[in-house]
């Protein structure tokens, strides 16, 4: 939100109060709380009439620091809360004239009391701060006020909103904020944290996240369900600015000072993720959104894909399994799916897994409908003349309320149904377009639900699959989500496009979410909308497949190969049988995901964050600690990319390329710049036709480039995600010695370093 014109003026639509003194402190149970009057305090006078923003900040865990800042102290806004996680840590709190300090861990906030400022400082170095102008309390469009009697008298009315400003340092970039499509660095962006359905082409976003991080150490969460707005470098060049409606602002401070550091802090915060079974990083294939199709058409699909030997690990049907105009009842359509349980146990004869396709809403016009309505199961109008319904999407669609309890079991227990078919998953869409102009079961605030409405809807799914299916099987493919959302995986990019601009464009958002604490994500192999050109399909192939997940899905055409050219059904199989090959080291990285918060897809500038050349890669990434990859992006078959520094060796070729400088390669549809970290024990399974067997037994262990005194380590997981083993290399001379901590099964040693070197086991 932007409330001056130019540096100098404020807008005259704004009254604006500043923080201005630093006028009362005083410690409090986990850390310290100023009242800061906004004016200098000179004379007992100036205490009259004034305004003043009252400051807490308290210790939330190792280097985080929780602030609170409020203009009115009985202000309840009835806002939708985040569930958050905070833990006492040892701080402590001096007061002087001059300044008040409280410490935790290896981070201090300071306030100084004679000039208002506070500022967050860590051995010395001061990361960020706020100060002259930059804490406020605004009313936009103030109407008139009068002390006589009358219609204004004592009036204070407007949009009232509660706004801070943190400094950036010069060369500070800006990162996060949810799944976002515009350029990956956000300096000079105004960001609005309101989900829509907005495609992948905009501003807008399905998977607005109310947290950045800076490549300076640390990273800020904004804790409100409401739209947060930010202006990154944008009104003031020198501060991200954020406000949000209402008399209290909320945000903590979380220290690193690497990225890693702080999304394990950011997702203590807000939850880690659960750990998808590993069948899910199998390549996953649709019946396409509007395409006609019946049980005939799908078996072809799957033989299909049998006969031309690419492994298939889960079959998902989309919207019209059911019947048209009945979105979503939940009911399969009996006309062309006559035999659903004799459908579904073939093909998990076949060794796939079934996924569904629903959303929240329900139109009108059928049994499901109208026992919601008789039930009070879905929102409704805040005029009070019954049920919200609404025909976009869907025809006088309603929408399940899932803030209360007896509602989720109805329309879990719909789904329980469907489960009990043999289906395995769900793919929950939507949950954007959530009108605010409702009431809620629980009374909450329906502007702040618009975004928390996704929480609880995939939630709700989640927990009932973990419920029916375990603990170890529960998987989504959701398309909105919110803080904390990375809880219930997997996510997937939304409606792209088939070109290779709005393949660059899902990558940025892709790559925006890691940023943002989530750690698995896929996107529609070859674009959404429209149909891709045989180029296209295989180059998106070969990113699809190098993705934590992967599905070929379209609007109104089928993505299975043969469609595109002969040469694909190759591409397909040659990518999705290496990712199979891939998954011992795939899935080690999820499990570390999935206890640390660390994504698996990481930008370039997260496991690089010294690396000043990283600082603004946003066209190739790293798959888990070790893999480079940068996906091609035209038509000539070429990629530029960047090596950091180090002695690379390319996966697929065994060639060496010197790290620290940029290169510019072509090639073939069988290979893109896919490069193996130096000092790394890559584990690789011998099997290509699946994504879940024992990766314990008959695996080969790749040691790449381990310099000289190096060591390297790698996690054994099982296919249940338990870390069962670790391999340790560590270079000596002309020998390089392993060991594993137990005896494993089969195991063959690859060494990729200088000639002349060894291994000893």
């Amino acid at each position: 939100m932007k409330y001056t014109e130019g540096f100098w003026l404020t807008s005259e639509r704004a009254t604006i109060c500043y923080a201005s003194d630093a006028y009362f402190v005083e410690e409090i149970e986990n850390g310290m709380r100023v009242v800061a009057p906004t004016k200098k305090i000179v004379t007992r006078g100036d205490t009259l009439n004034l305004p003043v923003i009252t400051i807490e900040f308290t210790v939330a865990g190792k280097n985080v620091i929780a602030v609170r800042q409020w203009h009115y102290e009985a202000y309840e806004s009835g806002e939708a809360r985040y569930p958050v996680n905070t833990e006492s840590y040892e701080y402590s709190v001096s007061i002087n004239d001059d300044e008040a300090v409280l410490t935790t861990g290896d981070i201090s906030v300071v306030v100084d009391r004679k000039d208002f400022s506070y500022r967050f400082v860590s051995n010395g170095e001061v990361i960020t701060g706020c100060g002259f102008r930059n804490l406020s309390y605004i009313l936009m469009d103030r109407e008139r006020a009068s002390m006589l009697p009358g219609d204004e008298y004592m009036k204070e009315q407007g949009n009232n909103y509660m706004h801070t400003e943190l400094s950036l340092k010069p060369g500070e970039c800006v990162y996060g904020f949810g799944e976002r499509f515009t350029p990956f660095v956000k300096n000079g962006q105004t960001i609005e944290t309101w989900n829509e359905d907005g495609g992948t082409a905009s501003q807008i976003a399905y998977k607005s996240i109310p947290f950045y991080m800076t490549n300076k150490g640390y990273g800020i969460f904004v804790d409100h369900t409401d739209n947060v707005s930010y202006e990154v470098g944008s009104e003031k060049v020198e501060f991200v600015g954020f406000s949000v409606p209402g008399e209290e602002l909320r945000y903590y401070f979380i220290y690193g000072p690497s990225p890693a550091d702080i999304i394990m802090e950011y997702t203590d915060l807000t939850g880690r993720p659960a750990l998808p079974p590993a069948w899910s990083f199998g390549l996953w294939l649709s019946t396409s959104f509007t395409t006609n199709y019946n049980e005939e058409t799908t078996s072809s699909f799957i033989q299909g894909m049998a006969d031309r030997d690419i492994p298939l690990s889960v079959f998902h049907f989309d919207c019209f399994w059911m019947k048209e105009f009945h979105w979503c009842d939940l009911d399969w359509d009996e006309r062309v799916f006559p035999d659903v349980r004799g459908m579904l146990k073939r093909y998990h004869d076949r060794g796939l897994k079934i996924c569904c396709w629903i959303n929240p809403y329900v139109a009108q016009g059928n049994d499901f409908f109208r026992e919601g309505v008789k039930k009070g199961y879905f929102l409704m109008r805040a005029d009070g003349k019954g049920v919200k319904q609404v025909d976009t999407w869907q025809c006088g669609m309603a929408l399940v309320d899932f803030t209360n309890p007896e509602a989720v079991k109805w329309y879990t227990g719909k789904l329980r149904s469907i489960l009990d078919m043999g289906v395995d998953c769900f793919k929950t869409d939507f949950g954007e377009r959530i009108p605010v102009d409702v009431k809620y079961h629980n009374g909450a605030d329906p502007v702040s639900m618009h975004n928390y409405y996704t929480y609880i809807y995939n939630q709700a799914v989640f927990d009932l699959l973990k419920e029916v299916k375990g603990e170890n099987e529960a998987v989504l493919f959701a398309r909105s989500a919110t803080a904390g959302c990375q809880q219930f995986p997997v996510h997937w990019g939304g409606d792209c496009s088939a070109s290779y601009p709005s393949m660059a464009e899902t990558l940025r958002g892709g790559l925006s979410f890691a940023m943002s604490g989530f750690s698995f994500w896929s996107h529609d192999i070859s674009g959404f909308e429209y149909t891709a050109a045989p180029d296209l399909y295989k180059r998106w192939v070969a990113f699809g497949l190098m993705s934590t997940h992967s599905r070929l899905h379209g609007s109104t055409s089928y993505r299975v190969p043969w469609l595109f050219d002969e040469e694909s059904n190759d591409v397909v199989r040659f990518f999705t049988k290496l990712k199979c090959t891939l998954m011992p080291y795939v899935y080690s990285q999820a499990v570390y995901a999935h206890e640390t918060g660390v994504p698996v897809m990481r930008p370039m500038v997260f496991e690089y964050p010294d690396d000043p050349a990283c600082a603004f890669l946003d066209m190739q990434y790293m798959l888990g600690q070790s893999l480079l990859v940068a996906p091609i992006f035209n038509e000539k078959g070429e990629a530029t990319y960047y090596l950091p520094e180090g002695n690379w060796t390319h996966l697929l070729t065994g060639e060496k390329r010197e790290g620290g400088r940029y290169y510019k390669d072509t090639y073939d549809y069988f290979s893109l710049p896919l490069y193996v970290a130096p000092d790394t024990i890559l584990v690789r399974g011998n099997t290509d036709d699946r994504p879940d067997y024992d990766y314990t037994d008959n695996i080969t262990v790749h040691i790449y480039e381990l310099a000289e005194g190096h060591t390297a380590t790698a996690d054994i997981v099982n296919v249940k995600g338990e870390r069962v083993n670790t391999i340790i290399a560590t270079r000596e001379g002309d020998s390089v010695k392993v060991s594993v901590k137990k005896p494993v099964g089969h195991v063959e040693y690859v060494l990729h370093t200088d000639d002349g070197v060894s291994i000893i086991s």
